[in-house]
């Protein structure tokens, strides 16, 4: 993202977000999660316990946990989910999210505004903006 970084600095990442969120409780099983992802045609959702968000289980985590070590489909998502959850505040840059996801090496961030998570940003949403 080299040339009009300018223009991608300007994008805050509010602008392209999904606010449409779905959580789970940390004793949510891995199929109870596989089948909300393919129902809602999502590829993560956001983990809580109690009030607390503590991580995210995406469909990287399902293939990398529950299926490439043959976990039961009843194992809870305390055990798949990737933590902490990582995020990033609604006002940033899109180029910010970018270097973020790059340099994490994750293709998801959770979107904040004033501590609260509001929506999430996925590496398919920065794809799409540049692709416009």
């Amino acid at each position: 993202m080299d040339q009009g970084d300018s223009s991608y600095s300007s994008i805050k990442v509010q602008d392209i977000m999904t606010r449409a969120l779905i959580t789970v409780n940390v004793s949510t099983t891995g199929l109870q999660v596989a089948k909300m992802m393919e129902q809602g045609g999502i590829g993560a959702v956001i983990v809580k316990d109690g009030d607390n968000l503590v991580g995210i289980v995406t469909d990287r985590d399902y293939a990398t946990k529950v299926a490439a070590n043959s976990l039961p489909f009843e194992t809870k998502v305390e055990k798949i989910m990737s933590s902490p959850l990582i995020t990033i505040d609604q006002n940033e840059s899109i180029l910010t999210a970018a270097k973020t996801m790059a340099s994490k090496k994750i293709r998801k961030l959770a979107v904040s505004d004033d501590g609260n998570i509001v929506g999430i940003i996925t590496s398919t949403d920065l794809v799409n903006q540049l692709a416009n």
